[in-house]
C-alpha cells in the first residue's frame, strides 16, 4: 500500500459507541553518554557517516563487549523516577533477528530481566472545562538496550525503501545506549485515548530532560514512540489483536496515529474483518498509517543471555545514592509553581506550551513578579521569537535582563512602551538593559519645566478639549495626555502629566 492510499475509517463517534480501546506506548530514549552502550566510540550527532564505529559496535569476529557504566546509571535514575522497583540482579540477552541497519544480527537487549520494573506516572490531560484530569499510566519495564544503526533509502517520493532506486546504511547510531520504557496495557482511556497518549509521552520527555540523561530531541530521534493499539468490543473486558505503529516523532503525531488507528481497526471490525497483527509506517505529510511487516512475537526472535557480558548487580547502596539524586518531579514542580504563583490552569498551560516555564521562575528569581515575568515572556518576547522563527531562549534576552526591565519599569525610569524598545537594543546585542536605556535616550522625562511646557503646547493646539475638562469632563484629559506623550516621544511619566493637566485647568 502506497503512503497515499487511505483506507476506510470509521466515524469516531461510531468507534466510541463500539468499541473499548486499549493502549501500548513503548518509548525509546537515547542516552547522552559520550560513549556507546557497549564500547568507546563517540556518540556525537550528525557525524559523518560511518565515522563513529569500531570492530565491537560493528559485531566483528573476535570483539568483545562492556557495558557502559554510565548508561546504568541513567537506567536506574529513570527507573526511580517512574516509581519502578530496581532489579538487584538482571542480564543482557541476545535479540535475533535480521535487518540490514543491524551489523551483529542481533540487539543486545534485556528480555525477562529488565533493570527496573513495576513502576506508574500520574498523567494530567486538560478538560473541557479548563480544570485537569489525572490518569494513571502503569509502567511494566524500563530496559537497556543499543540502538540499531540508520538505513537511508536514496530517490523515491517517501524516504522509504519502496521506490527507492537505492539504500544506503550508517552504522555511527548501532550501539548507542537506549532505554526502552514499556507501559502495561493503558485501559479505560475510552474518547481520551489519543490526548492520554500524547500527554505521556509529554510528560515522560519532560522527566527525561529533567533528570539529564537525554536531549529528548524527537526531532533528532533521540526519543522515539512505538504506539499499539487495539479494540474490543464496548463492555467485553478483552483485549482485541493489536497494531504497533513504529517510530513516531512528535507530540502531535502520537495523538494522531492513536486516532487514525482506532478508526482504521473500527472500520475493519465493523465490516466482519479482522486485524492483522503488524508493524505500521506512520506518515507524517498525510496523517495515516500503512502496513510494514507481521508483527513477531517474543519466541519468535529466539532470545538467549548474552554469554559475552556479566550480569549487572547494582547494590542497594548504590540505587538509594542515584535516588537522592533525583530532581523535583517536573509534573508535581508545575503544580507547586502554579500555585505559588497564583496562575489559572490556563495561564500554567499556555506558559508551558511556550517553553517558557524556566525562563518564567528564573526571571522570578531573578526579581520579578510572577504577572510581570509571565507578561514579557508569554506576550512581547513570545511574538519576538515567533516573527524571528527561533525558541524564546534563543533571541539572546535573559531572565536577568527581563527582571531588571521590570525593575527599571517599577521605579518609573522607563515604561512599557519604552521597555519594548529596551527589549529591541537587547536582542540587538547593544548591552545590558541600563546600558540600552542610556545608549538609546529611552529614560523617562523628569524635568518639571519640560513637562510643563509640553503640558501648555497640549492645551493651546486643543482649545476645545480644554474646555471641556474645565467644564468638569476629567475623561477628556486623555486626549492632552496623548498629545504630550507624543511630543515627549512616550518618554513621560503618564500618571504626572495627567497630574500636570488637570492642575492647570481645574
Amino acid at each position: 500500500m502506497s503512503a497515499t492510499t487511505r483506507e476506510a475509517l470509521l466515524p469516531w463517534d461510531d468507534v466510541l459507541a463500539a468499541y473499548d480501546p486499549a493502549l501500548g506506548l513503548e518509548v525509546h530514549v537515547e542516552l547522552n553518554t559520550a560513549s556507546k552502550m557497549f564500547c568507546g566510540c563517540a556518540t556525537e550527532f550528525g557525524a559523518e557517516p560511518n565515522t563513529q564505529v569500531c570492530p565491537t559496535c560493528l559485531g566483528l569476529p573476535g570483539a568483545m563487549p562492556v557495558v557502559n557504566v554510565k548508561a546504568v546509571e541513567s537506567a536506574i535514575r529513570i527507573g526511580l523516577a517512574l516509581n519502578c522497583d530496581i532489579a538487584e540482579w538482571c542480564r543482557f540477552a541476545r535479540k535475533n533477528y535480521f535487518y540490514p541497519d543491524m551489523p551483529k544480527n542481533f540487539q543486545t537487549s534485556q528480555y525477562d530481566e529488565p533493570i527496573a520494573f513495576e513502576g506508574f506516572m500520574d498523567v494530567t490531560v486538560p478538560t473541557d472545562d479548563g480544570e485537569v484530569e489525572t490518569f494513571r499510566v502503569e509502567i511494566e519495564r524500563a530496559h537497556m538496550e543499543e540502538d540499531t544503526g540508520k538505513s537511508l533509502h536514496v530517490g523515491g517520493a517517501t524516504g522509504r525503501i519502496h521506490g527507492a532506486d537505492y539504500s544506503l546504511v550508517d552504522y555511527n547510531r548501532a550501539g548507542i545506549p537506549l532505554i526502552e520504557i514499556v507501559t502495561k496495557p493503558i485501559r479505560g482511556a475510552g474518547e481520551r485515548a489519543p490526548e492520554i497518549a500524547k500527554a505521556y509521552v509529554a510528560q515522560l520527555r519532560e522527566l527525561i530532560v529533567a533528570l539529564g540523561v537525554s536531549d529528548a530531541r524527537m526531532d533528532q530521534g533521540s526519543i522515539r514512540a512505538d504506539v499499539n493499539l487495539s479494540l474490543a468490543p464496548k463492555g467485553t473486558g478483552t483485549l482485541g489483536t493489536r497494531t504497533e505503529t513504529k517510530n513516531v516523532n512528535s507530540l502531535r503525531s502520537v495523538e494522531r496515529a492513536v486516532r487514525y488507528e482506532m478508526q482504521r481497526h473500527g472500520a475493519i471490525l465493523t465490516g466482519g474483518g479482522s486485524i492483522l497483527q503488524e508493524t505500521r509506517h506512520w506518515h507524517e505529510d498525510t496523517g495515516i498509517t500503512t502496513s510494514g511487516r507481521e508483527k513477531s512475537d517474543a519466541e519468535d526472535y529466539r532470545y538467549f543471555p548474552e554469554p559475552d557480558l556479566v550480569p549487572v548487580a547494582p547494590s542497594r547502596a548504590w540505587v538509594e545514592e542515584l535516588r537522592g539524586t533525583l530532581p523535583e518531579n517536573p509534573t508535581q514542580k508545575r503544580a507547586r509553581l502554579q500555585a505559588e504563583w497564583g496562575f489559572s490552569d490556563l495561564e500554567m498551560r499556555d506558559t508551558v506550551g511556550a517553553g517558557a516555564l524556566g525562563l518564567v521562575e528564573e526571571t522570578i528569581a531573578a526579581g520579578a513578579t510572577p504577572a510581570a515575568a509571565r507578561k514579557w515572556w508569554l506576550s512581547e518576547l513570545a511574538r519576538r521569537a515567533n516573527e524571528a522563527g527561533t525558541e524564546l531562549a534563543g533571541l539572546g534576552v535573559s531572565p536577568v535582563d527581563v527582571a531588571r526591565v521590570q525593575a527599571l519599569v517599577d521605579s518609573g525610569a522607563i515604561n512599557d512602551k519604552l521597555a519594548r524598545q529596551v527589549f529591541d537594543g537587547l536582542i540587538a546585542g547593544e548591552g545590558t538593559p541600563d546600558e540600552v536605556v542610556e545608549k538609546r535616550g529611552l529614560a523617562i522625562v523628569s524635568d518639571e519645566g519640560a513637562l510643563s511646557a509640553a503640558v501648555d503646547n497640549a492645551i493651546a493646539a486643543n482649545p476645545d478639549v480644554a474646555d471641556k475638562i474645565r467644564d468638569g469632563k476629567v475623561a477628556a484629559a486623555g486626549a492632552l495626555i496623548g498629545a504630550v506623550m507624543k511630543e515627549m516621544r512616550g518618554q513621560a511619566d503618564a500618571g504626572r502629566v495627567r497630574e500636570l493637566i488637570l492642575e492647570k485647568l481645574t
